[in-house]
């Protein structure tokens, strides 16, 4: 069995919101960094987040 690469935290502090330049935070249960200013979650693949506003999910 291989282990799934997980996320990082303290990439946290690096990491801004692409869209507004805002902070992150970090959504363990879903594997995604949310921009609540910009109302998106940024997809964490493979431990790899995925930082581009296309790739984004919507918060409702």
């Amino acid at each position: 069995m291989t282990d799934t690469p997980t996320f990082d935290r303290r990439m946290l502090d690096a990491l801004i919101c692409p869209r507004n330049q805002t902070t992150l935070e970090y959504d363990a249960e879903n594997q995604e960094l949310i921009s609540r200013a910009a109302g998106l979650a940024y997809p964490i693949r493979n431990g790899i987040p995925i930082m581009l506003i296309d790739e984004a999910r919507k918060l409702s």
